[in-house]
């Protein structure tokens, strides 16, 4: 290598370093996670071989891999051309014949640049879901490298997190097996998208294993706790509430016995996991986020902890439309837990601090005075750009939310969680929204909520319900309101579950009148009123007793509840028992088909209120919205 590479390589990994660098600062070092992976992927692209090589990967995993592994960590391992799987753009650069090399030599005299583009790769690398339309996509662009003579290339399939025989079986089918030189795995499970949140991003969990049957994304969950112990110490006490949170709990008891003596000793930093399934609370989804951060993912839509902003915002942003929301912005972290009431007020203020700070280049006189500011000047200047790209992000969130119709979804919204019975009942809103044909995930949003808060709908409303929403959006949705009902969101009255959610309510203390939003005393403060179930219930366990507390309300929730205990090996023991460094215990909670950010934001004051640390691990981050759209079915209406 030579010394400006060199030198290049080094400013890449420290700024790669410093970007990264709040991952270390929460109650676990979750970079340990994130430096793991980054090892994984670039041993599984150098074990290819030399020379340049293509990355295909799966649009899915996008997001995902750069939380990891920046482009230019990529690039220094070889990879010079990335394309998507199954991009139209791929597939024409795969029927390009190659260029001859007479041809590229006298390319490369006129033009160096042109001629690293045109150069053949011989090392194709595809990184994918285990997935069988997924599969179909490379089978055909492993077959049209072929059809074009391209027959030195090597292929290479890389799973992410999981192999399958499924994926295989597929390429056998397509008859390009044989010509795949290897089959690996990237176990990318649990990524670090805060130093206190991590998701395993699969964006359909719920929907495999809530509808489908499919126990896969479990397997998925078990593994990703494995190797949380192997990095951060046996969890001495598993709890949890649900179908889900008994599979996995399972599962992973059944990995570690299978470990035998091979089980990691290294010092234990997280107390106890709680595992919630997420139809154990799908009232607080459905309700709309009153947070800052809750309120920009209803609106814009966080993805993989990034924000996509449209140019109305970005107008004097000189185009930064792709913006990372975590704690290395200090502003956000300010805000980003705090009711969006009291958040222009908040921004106002930082926006005279930071002016007040720039007139004190005025008052200096001394050259020590002039070294002082200017040593302010590099955060002064990025506090800056933070304050104004805040402030048009909330002014977009305002004209939402001044919207009648917004006040008048959440009036519906707090109706419903009240408690009062509406399962007898036609909700004249949604009714209207309906008829004015409403983004259909809008209107089944409210729909949901008013079945979940009722114990179901009486069979006469159910059935008006359900016609009214065929006749105005088409009858391809029927198969779609048969997943609402299958996964509990949208079904009949149950007899047995008609007042499981007041009895919830009022043990609990979901709904909370008076809610301060400026200086909140209590969770309810993320919903204006509404504290989240699954929250209290997190709440109940850290008490004194714990569950056994609630028993009787457990038993109103779907699904088992789980009370184990991991026996810590010998020197973990003494370890854990005579650790001096006195901390706030740590809890693992994981949220199995979802988790809201207006849940991370109660759980955030919870554990300032409770000087506990929480570490929050999920399938996936989701609104209402999202968490609908991934149970519905995008069926061809042949009748239009």
């Amino acid at each position: 290598m030579s010394a400006l590479a060199a030198k290049k390589a080094a400013m890449a990994a420290a700024a790669a370093a410093a970007a990264t660098a709040h991952l270390k600062n929460g109650a676990i070092n979750v970079e340990a996670l994130r430096d793991a992976a980054r090892r994984q992927i670039t041993n599984l692209i150098d074990a290819t071989g030399t020379g340049k090589k293509m990355l295909v990967i799966d649009e899915s995993l996008v997001g995902v891999l750069g939380l990891v592994a920046e482009y230019d960590l990529l690039v220094d391992h070889g990879v010079s051309k990335f394309f998507h799987l199954g991009s139209d753009v791929l597939q024409q650069v795969t029927q390009r014949a190659d260029i001859d090399l007479k041809e590229l030599q006298e390319l490369r005299q006129r033009d160096p640049k042109e001629a690293d583009a045109r150069t053949p790769l011989r090392t194709v690398i595809y990184l994918t879901r285990p997935r069988s339309g997924l599969m179909r996509h490379i089978a055909s662009n492993v077959s049209e490298h072929i059809k074009a003579g391209k027959t030195d290339r090597e292929f290479h399939v890389f799973f992410v997190p999981r192999r399958t025989r499924v994926c295989e079986r597929v390429l056998q089918e397509e008859g390009v097996y044989g010509d795949i030189t290897t089959f690996e795995e990237f176990q990318l499970d649990v990524v670090p998208f805060d130093n206190d949140v991590m998701s395993l991003e699969l964006g359909s969990s719920l929907r495999e294993f809530a509808l489908d049957g499919d126990r896969t994304p479990l397997f998925y969950v078990a593994r990703a706790l494995m190797k949380l112990q192997a990095t951060f110490g046996m969890i001495p006490t598993i709890l949890g509430k649900g179908f889900s949170a008994r599979h996995v709990t399972d599962m992973l008891l059944r990995m570690r016995r299978e470990l035998g003596a091979d089980e990691p000793t290294c010092a234990t930093e997280i107390d106890q996991v709680i595992l919630l399934d997420r139809d154990v609370d799908f009232v607080s989804p459905l309700c709309t986020q009153l947070t800052y951060e809750g309120l920009v993912d209803e609106v814009f839509g966080i993805t993989n902890g990034i924000l996509h902003l449209p140019p109305e915002v970005t107008g004097d942003l000189h185009g930064a439309d792709k913006v990372a929301l975590n704690s290395a912005d200090k502003l956000y972290v300010d805000i980003r837990t705090r009711n969006f009431a009291v958040v222009g007020p908040l921004l106002n203020q930082r926006a005279k601090k930071i002016s007040a700070t720039y007139e004190e280049r005025h008052d200096a006189k001394s050259v020590g005075q002039i070294k002082d500011f200017i040593s302010k000047l590099g955060g002064l200047q990025a506090e800056h750009a933070s304050l104004r790209l805040h402030t048009n992000v909330a002014e977009q969130i305002m004209l939402r939310t001044k919207a009648g119709s917004f006040f008048k979804n959440l009036e519906v919204e707090q109706t419903f969680t009240a408690g009062a019975d509406h399962s007898n009942t036609v909700n004249e809103h949604i009714e209207e929204l309906i008829n004015r044909q409403e983004p259909l995930a809008e209107v089944l949003r409210l729909l949901c909520l008013q079945s979940v808060t009722s114990g179901g709908l009486r069979k006469t409303v159910f059935e008006q319900y359900r016609r009214d929403l065929v006749q105005a959006y088409g009858y391809q949705h029927l198969v779609t309101l048969n997943n609402l009902e299958k996964v509990g969101l949208l079904r009949r009255q149950d007899p047995a579950q008609k007042g499981a959610y007041n009895a919830l309510r009022k043990s609990l203390r979901l709904i909370v009148d008076d809610v301060n939003e400026e200086t909140p005393e209590d969770i309810a403060y993320v919903h204006s009123g509404y504290a989240p179930l699954s929250v209290r219930l997190i709440e109940q366990a850290l008490r004194p007793g714990g569950w056994r507390n609630v028993e009787e309300l457990l038993q109103l929730l779907p699904g088992p509840t789980v009370d184990e205990r991991q026996e810590l090996p010998a020197g973990v023991k003494k370890k854990f028992a005579a650790g001096v460094e006195v901390r706030n215990p740590v809890t693992l909670v994981f949220f199995l088909g979802g988790c809201t950010f207006a849940e991370l934001a109660a759980l955030r004051f919870m554990g300032r209120q409770l000087n506990q640390d929480f570490v929050v691990a999920t399938t996936k981050l989701i609104n209402g919205t999202t968490m609908l759209q991934s149970l519905m079915d995008d069926v061809e209406n042949n009748l239009c």
